[in-house]
């Protein structure tokens, strides 16, 4: 061993000693800790009975492998260390002062690595270790104090693993086998297991881990969060773990940053249950405080994929709302009403045309395109009110919308053009002119009633839209395949 690598090594094991007695204190704060889930019928589970004989033995254990620091000491140094020109240097010696500077993050990263190994040695079919099963779950207790870094992404897996009863990084589920792999066989009938079934008594410890976090601090209950975010991905541990009674406890917790993180869990609650999402939903909504509030006005659109028209009174709600922010999120999601009504869409749009934030109207131009193609008459008028309300931000959104249909529509923009302000019109003139000479100079001579109407720049080749009913009349098969005939070498 080297100079450096023996240095870093000493200061790095001593670092994980004073932490890892720091983890297992805080870990073994609930007492008691929860029963193993696998056992050995041939050997009694001995249940610690003061927390400071599992410090002290969890301390021995690491002053006696050191075996295993070492090993999860080189593979944390090959993972952390920046890009390395030459893969055969040392990188102990090359990167010493750099690795001394961050003993604290490779000392936290070993320690979730020997909880890592502690529950695998728990979780061993064949001999399952309950020592390491006491120790692992007061660790991972115990570790798990930040919201971010490895206790989320780290934290997570082993929760998972303690709620399936299994060794951490066991695949769950098998691809399944097709002609890609070369020992395919097309005719053989294998038995597939494409879900895990949550343990009985690995779930009870989950909770009882997710209760130590729950009722702790602020960050505990942000990690918390993360964890059931994650976990909503399978699906399986959905109900076994009570994540959604979790969800709605939290919906009405102290802290504004719990209740956001809650609403980040809202699309995939939806999709497990449609009313036990709107059940939480309706609480975090009553809430005032603003970042809960802008919080639900980005949640609309999932809202609104999921439940269709009970995302409406919360749209009502918001766009009423007095905050830039939420008026913006909420303005923004006021096309998905076109999928339901548009009559009702419509209503909004001409609604929030006059609308004192200045956002607010700026984000009816997103509808614009849809709304022409729906009502290309325009009854409303909502194209001129915009454009002459003079605001720079609409005037060049609408400009583009414009010029396309001056190019394929002119009957239509005829009838948009004398409702325009003139002093308004020179930018488009301009954008006209330097997309194609004298196209404006065109339009004002109609204008002044001095030339015809300008032809289309562009020919749209009109599409046939079925009707859904069935015609009086059906075509004669020879000449429907002529047709087709025709419209075939037309493309070509």
């Amino acid at each position: 061993m080297s100079k450096s690598r023996d240095a870093i090594a000493k200061a790095t094991f001593e670092l994980v000693a004073v932490e890892l007695v720091q983890a297992l204190e805080v870990g073994t704060k609930v007492w008691p800790l929860p029963p193993p889930p696998l056992t050995d019928p041939e050997f009694p589970v001995r249940t610690p009975e003061r927390d400071q004989e599992l410090i002290a033995k969890g301390l021995s254990m690491l002053h006696s492998d050191v075996g295993m620091f070492d090993r999860h000491l080189s593979f944390i140094v090959d993972f952390i260390v920046p890009h390395r020109m030459n893969l055969v240097d040392d990188a102990f010696e090359v990167h010493q002062k750099w690795l001394e500077r961050r003993t604290g993050d490779v000392a936290k990263r070993l320690l979730f690595c020997i909880a890592t190994d502690w529950l695998a040695q728990a979780f061993d079919p064949d001999a399952p270790n309950t020592d390491r099963w006491w120790l692992a779950i007061a660790l991972i207790n115990g570790l798990s104090v930040e919201p971010f870094g490895q206790p989320v992404h780290q934290g997570y897996h082993l929760v998972e693993s303690i709620a399936l009863a299994q060794r951490p990084g066991t695949w769950h589920t098998e691809p399944a086998d097709g002609p890609q792999n070369m020992g395919w066989n097309p005719n053989a009938v294998i038995p597939r297991t494409t879900t895990a079934i949550a343990h009985e008594s690995g779930t009870e410890a989950a909770m009882w881990l997710f209760n130590c976090l729950e009722d702790d601090t602020l960050e505990r209950r942000l990690l918390l969060m993360e964890w059931v975010k994650l976990l909503f991905e399978r699906s399986f541990l959905i109900e076994p773990l009570e994540l959604v009674a979790v969800l709605k406890r939290r919906s009405q917790d102290d802290n504004e940053d719990v209740a956001v993180k809650v609403i980040r869990c809202l699309s995939r609650l939806f999709e497990y249950n449609q009313t036990q999402g709107l059940e939480i939903a309706e609480i975090l909504h009553a809430r005032k405080e603003l970042s809960v509030r802008r919080g639900m006005a980005d949640a609309l659109p999932a809202l609104f994929r999921h439940t269709g028209w009970h995302a409406v009174p919360f749209l009502e709600s918001m766009l009423k709302d007095d905050d830039e922010s939420v008026l913006a999120a909420a303005s923004a999601s006021v096309g998905q009403l076109r999928s339901l009504d548009e009559d009702l869409w419509v209503k909004h749009l001409a609604s929030l045309m006059r609308h004192d934030v200045p956002i607010v109207r700026r984000n009816i131009v997103l509808n614009l395109r849809d709304y022409v193609e729906a009502f290309p008459g325009d009854s409303l008028q909502i194209i001129p009110a915009l454009w002459n309300d003079g605001d720079e931000v609409v005037q060049a959104r609408l400009r583009e919308l414009l010029m396309r249909m001056d190019e394929i529509h002119p009957d239509q923009f005829s009838k948009h053009l004398p409702l325009l302000k003139p002093e308004r019109l020179e930018a488009l003139w301009m954008t006209m002119d330097a997309r194609r000479a004298e196209r404006s100079q065109l339009w004002k001579d109609w204008l002044s009633g001095q030339g015809p109407l300008p032809n289309p720049v562009v020919f749209i080749k009109e599409i046939h839209r079925s009707s859904g009913t069935v015609p009086e009349q059906l075509p004669n098969l020879e000449d429907a395949l002529n047709a087709l005939d025709s419209s075939v070498d037309a493309d070509e």
